[in-house]
């Protein structure tokens, strides 16, 4: 897959290659008396009258080829992973590793395919190409997914209301929700250096967060359902967070939302700056908000609400596949998960939308959350693909639970500083308003899937 500095090598390439045929055949036809600009009345073969003409196709030519390149990397088209491992190995003269052993890690880079050994360095190389995949050496969830369904515990025919049921009810935690309470929560987010899901300091972030949500559960009223929260440790340094609330049915599906915490810049992995604030700081920030409004106001769900902040994502989906993989050898039930990853940034001349994902998620709860836009939210909606390994609701989806992932614009369209020590809430686009439409639709999804 190409990244974005190679796509630019390659646009410059071509221009210089484009610039010096144009420059040699001007010089062809002023050493050969011919003006390209104007008409020859000479007796000239008639081949050097049209070179002109070719050199309009061959400069429309490279043109095209230019804009092709272009307009592969706005989409995220890149080349096969094999190759960039390939080239790596070459470069460093090493060879593929053994199928096991201390410090190997195994990769998926698209679904069904055989995971790929790597050593700890290539995993570091690897954490800054961009790349999209499951890093599966503890938790490989398509093994899980066939013992579920072996099992028969997958429902492949999970069915959703036709349209939101409770207005009434969701509209007054909406109304509650705090655009200030976005923009201070994120602050506080964006001050680590990074939240580096290996990095002291992303381990920090998870446990401050922890407390933080504790103490807002603390001010509840205490006439809603019980609240609880936790960090889940991993094999690596950064915990994910888990808050719950308890519903009245013991026995009902788990009602998820989810955001990771970790950052990444994406030159300097493990120490460089990453303030992560559209990714996925505005994910984060949501999902406080609107665990906030719903404790503060007492919420008691039917079937219980998780919120989920998962360490990792950056590193292959690491968090969230161990809480899939755990609940699943749990025998936990999931109503839906839905995924809040990068909900703050509208390109400059578009119009802003809840981009609908629509490869790796559940089409069905997809097209249920779509009906909630209309009624809770003041934006439109489109859709988008954005490949395998895009985001957490993956996880969920590979293990056979139903997930969602409404996006922050279409994936085309989507923040272009993120993964650097650009990706602040100062750059042209980031908008807390527009975040905020996430926020609802977060409050939402829970109610209409945790209430009878």
């Amino acid at each position: 897959m190409l990244d974005l500095c190679i796509c630019q090598r390659r646009v410059r390439l071509m221009e210089l290659v484009l610039y010096s045929i144009c420059d040699a055949l001007f010089s062809t036809y002023i050493s050969k008396g011919i003006n390209p600009r104007q008409e020859s009345n000479s007796p000239a073969p008639l081949a050097m009258h049209f070179r002109p003409y070719f050199t309009f196709v061959i400069f429309g030519t490279f043109y095209l080829s230019a804009l092709s390149v272009v307009s592969a990397c706005r989409n995220h088209v890149r080349e096969p992973p094999g190759f960039w491992l390939a080239s790596l190995r070459n470069s460093t003269g090493t060879v593929t590793p053994l199928v096991s052993g201390p410090g190997l890690r195994k990769v998926r880079f698209e679904k069904g395919a055989a995971p790929i050994p790597i050593t700890q360095a290539e995993k570091d190389e690897l954490e800054r190409t961009g790349y999209r995949y499951f890093d599966v050496t503890e938790d490989d969830l398509e093994a899980v997914f066939e013992e579920r369904i072996a099992k028969g515990e997958v429902n492949l025919l999970a069915t959703f209301p036709s349209g939101p049921t409770h207005q009434t009810q969701v509209k007054a935690i909406i109304a509650k929700l705090s655009q200030s309470n976005l923009q201070s929560d994120l602050a506080v987010l964006t001050a680590y250096n990074t939240r580096y899901y290996r990095s002291t300091t992303g381990a920090s972030a998870s446990n401050d967060l922890a407390a933080k949500l504790k103490t807002i559960a603390a001010a509840a009223p205490g006439t809603g359902g019980a609240i609880s929260v936790k960090t889940v440790t991993h094999s690596f340094t950064m915990p994910s967070v888990v808050a719950r609330i308890e519903g009245t049915s013991a026995t009902s599906p788990i009602v998820i939302v989810g955001a990771h915490l970790d950052s990444i810049n994406q030159s300097s992995p493990s120490s460089g700056r990453a303030p992560g604030a559209d990714d996925d700081g505005t994910g984060c920030v949501n999902l406080i908000e609107a665990f906030r409004q719903l404790t503060a106001a007492g919420f008691k769900p039917t079937n219980s609400v998780e919120f989920h902040w998962y360490a990792g994502e950056e590193g292959g989906l690491l968090g969230s596949s161990a809480i899939a993989k755990s609940y699943a050898s749990a025998g936990k039930t999931v109503r839906g998960m839905l995924q809040l990853d990068m909900t703050g940034y509208v390109k400059s001349g578009t119009t802003p939308v809840v981009g609908f994902i629509t490869d790796y998620v559940d089409s069905s709860l997809t097209a249920f959350v779509k009906t909630l836009v209309p009624a809770y939210l003041t934006i439109g909606v489109g859709e988008s693909k954005c490949g395998y390994g895009c985001s957490d609701h993956a996880s969920w989806t590979s293990a056979g639970y139903p997930s969602v992932f409404p996006f922050e614009s279409l994936f085309s369209n989507d923040n272009p500083n993120i993964h650097s020590t650009a990706d602040t809430t100062s750059v042209r686009g980031f908008s807390f308003s527009h975040s905020l439409e996430f926020t609802k639709l977060a409050v939402a999804f829970i109610m209409e899937l945790s209430l009878p």
